[in-house]
């Protein structure tokens, strides 16, 4: 290819001609450019695979309709290259970093992170953004010149970046890092290899994969939580946004199909959160003017947000999913009852490594009775799991219910 911008892309978007390249260095593809590489890799991925039986917030086997890691996967990406190419940005790149942003999730999702962040404080804790790292630069082992799946630069530096610095003035996402404190282990291991630039914003395109993530399960926790039956449609009539989404359906369709109405109302929530922010995002980048991706990452905020008083709506009722359907007895007795799944199976192949697969004792001969090194090997193995496998793996070693 040229070493020459692509003419179709906004100045400050990420042109793969100019991309800083890989660390393995490989022959440029006849007919996709490295981003594009970099999208189907994380597509053919062993952890993108797994994402199918790993929850967003019910356990995979109860029910056939909720998200799971691949479903939301999916509609982050789909959000992704839409409002990317809206801004005339790198439509591949955004799809490559929402595609990837979950892989580094445990089983039972965030109550599987909470019970190995604490199981792991000894060892250098877990991060689950740091995990996903881990996984495509190490832990996939397919390719013949190299661990990992030998990503770009600017694959990468999404990944770490796209909830912005994690170091430096600016850090004040869910993944940054007080100064003065360590990075998490699989974060620096990668940052010593190849410097991704911890302290600056991260790409327009990993910004919008971000704001992505976060329509994604505003809307789709909402559709979870109303099937579930944790909440009803009239509760959501007396919060901002999901309100008069639903009066505008009730007031073009009345007495329409409940199922029908659910549907056109979040559909509508969907809606205003992008439109939000692309017209933030445009008013920004026309007030800017930033002329390379480099004038992004050094801007002193993110270029693609929510506006306040969007942002503002969608705190409430992330409020009210918190109290309503993370925090509801039925979801708490299933989070006690799987963390404490987690809580066996850890301490258990700890113990005794020679309880874990025979192609996972190479990586514990290399630890050589290091117990954080070992620690780190089962983190990578119980991280790995999907919901089903913790299930069987407990039943098949404990042969009973988890303890409570």
């Amino acid at each position: 290819m040229p070493n020459q911008a692509t003419p179709f892309l906004a100045p400050y978007a990420c042109q793969p001609e100019l991309s800083r390249g890989r660390l393995h260095g490989e022959q440029m593809s006849t007919f996709r450019s490295p981003f594009q590489r970099d999208r189907d890799r994380i597509i053919h991925s062993s952890a993108f695979r797994r994402l199918k039986h790993k929850t967003q917030v019910f356990v995979e086997h109860e029910g056939d309709y909720y998200r799971t890691r691949l479903t939301h996967t999916i509609e982050v990406a789909q959000v992704a290259r839409t409002i990317a190419g809206h801004l005339g940005l790198n439509t591949d790149l955004a799809e490559a970093v929402a595609l990837a942003h979950d892989l580094g999730h445990p089983p039972f999702g965030h109550t599987g992170e909470d019970a190995l962040a604490v199981l792991m404080q000894p060892y250098g804790g877990f991060d689950h953004n740091a995990q996903a790292l881990r996984i495509v630069t190490r832990l996939e082992k397919h390719y013949a010149g190299f661990d990992g799946l030998n990503l770009t630069w600017e694959t990468l530096e999404g990944m770490a970046k796209h909830n912005g610095p994690v170091t430096g003035p600016h850090a004040s996402g869910s993944h940054s890092v007080k100064e003065g404190e360590p990075l998490p282990y699989a974060l620096a291991d990668v940052n010593r290899a190849w410097d991704l630039e911890l302290a600056s914003f991260a790409s327009a395109e990993a910004q919008v994969a971000a704001v992505a993530d976060d329509v994604a399960y505003n809307h789709h926790d909402l559709h979870d939580g109303l099937r579930a039956g944790l909440f009803t449609e009239e509760d959501l009539m007396e919060l901002p946004v999901t309100g008069p989404c639903f009066e505008e359906v009730d007031r073009l369709w009345p007495g329409l199909d409940p199922a029908r109405r659910r549907h056109e109302a979040l559909r509508r929530v969907f809606g205003v959160m992008v439109e939000d922010v692309i017209a933030v995002a445009q008013n920004r980048l026309a007030s800017a003017r930033p002329q390379s991706v480099d004038e992004i990452r050094a801007m002193e905020g993110t270029i693609i947000r929510f506006s306040k008083p969007l942002y503002q709506n969608l705190k409430a009722i992330k409020s009210f999913l918190f109290t309503r359907m993370y925090r509801a007895p039925t979801v708490v007795v299933e989070r006690q009852r799987v963390t404490a799944m987690i809580n066996d199976l850890f301490p258990l192949f700890l113990d005794d490594p020679r309880l874990l697969p025979e192609d996972w004792q190479a990586d514990i001969r290399e630890a050589a009775g290091d117990r954080t090194l070992t620690a780190r090997v089962v983190l990578d193995y119980v991280a790995g799991m999907t919901d089903r496998f913790a299930i069987q793996e407990h039943e098949r070693l404990f042969g009973e219910a988890p303890r409570t």
